[in-house]
């Protein structure tokens, strides 16, 4: 465990945290911070569009489809039990810079999907296969890059998309109903194998099903906290703006948090739940067909808002606003556990309850979409050889993540991501420029 985490603390601190900040900051000022003085055209092109008549759907995904698949892996156990890691391990002034991570990568993730769609290729099933190892390949025409991207991917769906997965569900079903983690990963892989046999068609459908549910059990469950917690709100936003920039003072001289530390795990536990800049949801976003390469970007934006701006700050309010966790002296509760003792907190039992269900629903999804990706990663490399293996592997990956220790997984997920995003971000930033005219073309249509 030491040697993952000194591998992935010497690639985040500082250059992938500063990259990712940059990224961002480059999209962001670029568009004239579209995020924020374009956010009706975003809002109207995802949400609302829901709203207007359904065109019939030729081969590919629809948006929704693309969006639902890319949120079944971004809204993973990152939303629940990635959020209260990064309280134990950079205090609550981690939740600010996850918040300043994802204000920027609403842009990022614009600009992933954008050329996801823009460099998509066409499948001998006629579906349509994007993402960054073809913008890459075919916009930044470095193949050895592309190559890279895919092979740091396949390593990373099994750990960041399978083995953090299964790890918080067993966890969290044991603690919940006792359930024993051997069998529950037993019976994860043999659900998680019946959807993968469908294709990307069955895991999309099975996505779109799944995460409109899941996402409003869990945001019920945290704002029943919240109301139940009202009072403590105000109190909680201080503490996070406080300890994000000076934690000694905030909680006393021997706070054992750093700014350093709170801007680590609060961008890197951002960046894994809403996976701007990592390039992994742009797979599932490349395979969507749009009559404009920016129209799938608008998604991208809505994506990062979803997953962490709404979410994850739902989960950081509830467990800093329950009393359960105490910045001056730390407990030995993090990750799901820490969650469910700040739902149960106020909603007892059915607390513990929603929060084990919503791992389940969170994780499982999340496995489905990132076996997506693995799959196209392979695809990439290798036409589509040796698929039937990879996903032996992935489903018995699935089995030890249920056994294994949740601590090192999260360090070996972290040293994935770090692997995947330094291919990413070098591309996204030097096909800057076409994407954002492509962003400025989508302006001009709209607007007329």
């Amino acid at each position: 465990m030491d040697l993952l985490t000194k591998a992935a603390d010497g690639l985040w601190n500082p250059w992938l945290l500063g990259l990712f900040l940059l990224t961002g900051l480059v999209y962001s000022l670029g568009s004239g911070f579209f995020q924020v003085f374009e956010w009706k055209l975003w809002w109207k092109s995802t949400l609302g569009s829901l709203l207007q008549p359904q065109r019939p759907q030729g081969p590919g995904l629809s948006s929704l489809q693309a969006l639902a698949t890319a949120l079944a892996s971004t809204m993973g156990t990152g939303s629940i039990a990635g959020v209260a890691a990064a309280l134990t391990l950079g205090g609550p002034g981690a939740v600010f810079w996850m918040w300043v991570s994802a204000f920027l990568g609403m842009m990022t993730s614009c600009g992933e999907k954008l050329l996801s769609v823009r460099y998509q290729r066409s499948g001998p099933d006629g579906t349509f296969q994007g993402g960054p190892m073809f913008y890459l390949n075919d916009g930044l025409h470095a193949p050895i890059l592309g190559a890279f991207f895919a092979l740091a991917g396949l390593p990373a769906t099994l750990a960041g998309g399978n083995l953090v997965q299964s790890s918080s569900i067993a966890l969290s079903l044991e603690a919940a109903f006792g359930l024993p983690r051997l069998s529950v990963g037993l019976c994860t892989a043999l659900a998680a194998g019946l959807v993968m046999i469908g294709g990307v068609g069955r895991i999309a459908r099975s996505s779109t099903a799944l995460v409109p549910a899941m996402a409003l059990l869990y945001m019920g469950g945290a704002l029943a906290v919240l109301i139940h917690n009202f009072s403590a709100l105000p109190e909680a936003f201080h503490l996070i703006i406080s300890c994000a920039f000076s934690p000694s003072a905030a909680l006393g001289g021997g706070c054992s948090w750093t700014i350093a530390q709170a801007m680590r795990y609060g961008i890197a536990r951002g960046v894994f739940t809403n996976e701007a800049g990592l390039g992994t949801s742009a797979m599932a976003h490349g395979a969507a067909r749009v009559d404009h390469p920016a129209r799938q970007g608008m998604w991208g934006i809505f994506e990062v808002f979803l997953s962490t701006l709404v979410v994850c700050t739902l989960t950081a309010l509830a467990v800093l606003v329950s009393g359960v966790f105490h910045p001056e002296t730390p407990s030995s509760l993090t990750g799901a556990p820490l969650t469910a003792a700040a739902f149960s907190s106020a909603l007892g039992p059915m607390g513990s309850g929603i929060v084990a269900l919503s791992l389940l629903l969170f994780a499982f999804t999340s496995i489905l979409g990132w076996s997506y990706y693995g799959q196209q990663c392979l695809n990439y490399l290798t036409g589509g050889k040796g698929l039937g293996l990879y996903r032996a592997v992935f489903l018995l990956c699935i089995i030890l993540g249920a056994v294994w220790e949740p601590g090192a997984v999260w360090q070996l997920v972290d040293l994935c991501s770090a692997l995947m995003a330094l291919p990413n971000l070098t591309a996204l930033l030097l096909l800057a420029p076409e994407a954002l005219q492509l962003l400025r073309q989508f302006q001009n249509f709209t607007h007329i």
